[in-house]
């Protein structure tokens, strides 16, 4: 069951939560116009392509060079192509920031919010719970541990702790994986959130206060779920997680007293998208273009059999979501973060 805004805060009068809905206002303050930097960690969905990262997942290093210095990170810069992130365009935290959205490579620092960007495609949140996709997977756990360890010390020479927002998309990679496993799910999401939370105590301690998660999108309504009766993971699973999501973070808002934690409602908000798409711009909501990756999609999609072009569909390959979809909800997350 979601907290309501009206309750938790009524609960929590010292720590500010808030979990966003498509109709409910957050009743705390959050001054996102006075933040500098987003910081932020996540699986495919977050990842942005960076000069120095693994190609096609990160912005910096992988699990199997997991070391860098001062100089490796600050002459970093983000790579905006068709290939640079897992929606054939800008993503979320692009769209949220305004940083990196320009084709070509941008710098974080030259931004004025910057974008710094730890999450890695494919991640899950700890081998405890799922196996790495690949060798050279960094786990979330291993996000922050690699950020604390070797980007922290830098960016607080120039962005302090209270400049900046937290923010961390993760669990689509975990869910999935584990659709089938034989457990009590509502336990196992518990276990796997409170993973997630002592990580994010591992940012506490560097001195972070503003954190933003997103809950999970609707992935039974991913095109191969739309197309069987049995979806994996269900919607009762994805649900569950969610559930577990704001446990954990209203229990980690309590605890600390001093921190601002609000989990933001994506899959209310996509889910809307989806039953509503004319609203949107969006025609297709059931599959994506079989040409999707093509260098020429955006200019000749009806070769590849799609009558209309990628920025119409919802989805843009068997998992992801079009970048229009992504600028759509990073308007919205913007608006109710300026609210």
């Amino acid at each position: 069951m979601l907290w309501t805004s009206e309750l938790v805060l009524a609960l929590l009068p010292f720590a500010a939560f808030n979990v966003a809905s498509p109709t409910s206002r957050p009743r705390d303050k959050f001054d996102w116009s006075s933040k500098r930097s987003l910081i932020a960690f996540g699986d495919s969905y977050t990842y942005v392509q960076g000069t120095h990262g693994h190609q096609n997942y990160s912005f910096i290093g992988d699990q199997l060079d997991f070391s860098y210095d001062a100089q490796t990170l600050l002459s970093n810069k983000i790579v905006q192509n068709q290939t640079a992130t897992a929606e054939g365009g800008p993503n979320w935290v692009e769209y949220l920031t305004k940083c990196g959205l320009k084709p070509g490579m941008t710098s974080p620092r030259t931004c004025s919010k910057q974008l710094w960007d730890f999450a890695f495609a494919g991640a899950d949140i700890s081998t405890e719970y799922t196996p790495l996709h690949h060798n050279y997977t960094v786990s979330l756990v291993n996000q922050i541990t690699q950020f604390k360890t070797y980007a922290a010390p830098v960016l607080q020479t120039f962005l302090p702790p209270s400049k900046s927002l937290i923010a961390i998309w993760i669990g689509i990679n975990d869910v999935g994986d584990s659709s089938k496993y034989t457990v009590d799910f509502p336990t196992f999401y518990g276990n796997l959130t409170r993973t997630l939370f002592t990580s994010v105590n591992e940012l506490y301690d560097l001195g972070y206060r503003s954190y933003l998660l997103m809950n999970l999108p609707p992935l039974d309504r991913t095109p191969g779920n739309q197309a069987t009766s049995t979806p994996h993971p269900n919607a009762t699973q994805v649900a569950w997680y969610n559930d577990a999501l704001v446990t954990k973070a209203e229990l980690f808002g309590k605890e600390k007293g001093d921190v601002e934690v609000r989990v933001f409602d994506a899959h209310a908000r996509l889910s809307a998208m989806l039953d509503e798409p004319a609203k949107y711009g969006i025609v297709n909501t059931t599959n994506f273009c079989a040409g999707y990756n093509q260098p020429d999609i955006d200019t000749d999609y009806k070769a590849y059999g799609c009558p209309t072009s990628l920025d119409t569909y919802f989805w843009f390959n068997s998992g992801h979501m079009t970048s229009h979809v992504h600028r759509i909800l990073a308007e919205e997350l913007e608006d109710w973060l300026k609210e």
